[in-house]
């Protein structure tokens, strides 16, 4: 642990120090590439993530220089940022750091893009360095406090998502090292997030809660860059971050390799638009299905852990969603739908195929089966074992699922993935010309104004 009171000032000035030209060529790329997801991932929401629009329309209450992602209105950054915040995990979709519990480029892309737009002299370089600085402490963020941010009621994704995007984005800003620490204090008097966010089963908080912290992160950098003060400790005050979110001060992982470890190269890129924890499970069904004689199954175990049960529990509930967002989160659904349709897609999860009876009638055999001795360590992990009419068992485990580094998915496959979120926009984008926008993002010149990114 850490017993100074240095952490703050620490963190800060990595984020005012961090050059471009110091970034490894693997760490720009691994940006580049969280980039291009979550870009595609908000351009799909603008079609079919219903839960957004509340937010679309009061950013159109205003008029200002920052793009409400694919429309044609503006508004001002902070209520941009809200919007395209709003979009960013509608259809959990964008990426996940599986080694702790954070997403961290989902308030961060929308949040920089705010404020890039505002100001056509950001360059490229300037865009992926406070980038690549933001996912790397987001990630941090997630693996160091003593205690579980949820042990206190806590959500953790946007909560270190709040501090890690102020920071971001006061470093987009050009701040220094005391600005970019008052960004952070700034960002942590509009914290919040009760874990309510996971546990309300009718409540849309947790597909548009990133539009909150985008916009709270916005709001504090231009409120520092303005002057305005805030803490001289926000992250290990007495009260501060991690005293009442983490409960007690940050593990040694928040700044051990601060500066030449990049964690955001360790994000996980999501191959299906549903919950990280489905995954294995929807891979081991597409593993077995061809094996399979579905009319002989008596019924499908599911192996989970602690983390897992949330998407399985009640298991009547999660077999028979009635929401996109419920189906998103039932491991009985998914598995279900893999079977039958050979692939899980957004077109999955749209209101006529999750209620479709023959799911929900295989879905209704997906039944859990505890493994007491899995942690939070295995939450990307997970088993399918079918037991058939004659007895017979047929088993097929994923331990790491797909779309890790360890197991990444490619560029071609990233851009077959923007492409297709493209494709359910609001204003559909075509194939070809979504393919040739993603190569754009990936080969954008560092040079080049960050407003022009998307065109």
């Amino acid at each position: 642990m850490f017993c100074d009171k240095a952490i703050s000032q620490a963190v800060a000035r990595h984020f005012a120090a961090l050059s471009f030209d110091a970034l490894p060529a693997a760490t720009v790329h691994a940006t580049r590439r969280a980039l291009l997801d979550a870009l595609g991932v908000m351009l799909g929401a603008t079609g079919l993530g219903e839960d957004a629009r509340p937010y679309r329309s009061h950013a159109l209450t205003a008029t200002g220089p920052a793009r409400l992602l694919g429309f044609p209105e503006r508004s001002t950054p902070s209520l941009a940022a809200l919007a395209n915040g709003a979009l960013a995990h509608a259809l959990d979709f964008g990426d996940t750091f599986d080694a702790g519990p954070a997403h961290p480029n989902a308030a961060l892309v929308p949040a920089l893009l705010a404020l890039a737009d505002a100001d056509p002299g950001i360059d490229a370089a300037r865009f992926l360095t406070a980038m690549t600085a933001g996912s790397d402490l987001a990630c941090r963020l997630s693996l160091a406090p003593p205690r579980p941010y949820e042990e206190g009621g806590w959500y953790p994704p946007p909560l270190v998502n709040l501090i890690a995007t102020a920071a971001a984005c006061a470093r987009l800003l050009g701040l220094d090292a005391d600005g970019i620490r008052h960004a952070m204090g700034l960002a942590l008097v509009q914290g919040g997030f009760p874990s309510e966010i996971k546990y309300d089963a009718v409540s849309p908080m947790r597909g548009v809660r990133e539009g909150f912290v985008a916009r709270a992160a916005v709001e504090s950098a231009l409120l520092a860059q303005a002057g305005a003060r805030a803490f001289a400790e926000p992250l290990e005050g007495k009260a501060g971050f991690f005293a009442v979110y983490g409960g007690g001060p940050p593990r040694d992982v928040l700044l051990d390799g601060l500066g030449t470890r990049f964690l955001g190269d360790e994000v996980s890129f999501k191959p299906w638009p549903a919950c990280r924890g489905t995954h294995p499970y929807i891979e081991a069904a597409l593993a077995l299905r061809d094996r399979i004689d579905l009319a002989e199954v008596e019924r499908i175990e599911a192996e989970t852990g602690p983390i897992q049960e949330m998407l399985i529990r009640p298991q009547p509930a999660k077999a028979a969603p009635d929401q996109p967002i419920h189906a998103k989160f039932s491991i009985p659904y998914t598995v279900a739908a893999a079977l039958l349709d050979g692939e899980v897609t957004l077109a999955t999860f749209l209101p006529a195929r999750i209620a479709d009876t023959s799911t929900r009638a295989l879905a209704s055999k997906v039944v859990e089966v505890r493994n007491p001795a899995w942690t939070r360590a295995e939450a990307a992990s997970g088993s399918l074992t079918f037991v058939m009419r004659d007895g017979g068992r047929i088993v097929h485990r994923v331990m790491q699922a797909a779309g890790h580094p360890d197991r990444p998915i490619s560029d071609s496959a990233l851009i077959a993935k923007f492409a297709d979120c493209a494709a359910y926009a609001a204003t559909p984008v075509g194939a070809a010309e979504a393919e040739a926008l993603a190569g754009r993002i990936l080969a954008f010149p560092p040079q080049g104004s960050a407003a022009a990114l998307l065109g």
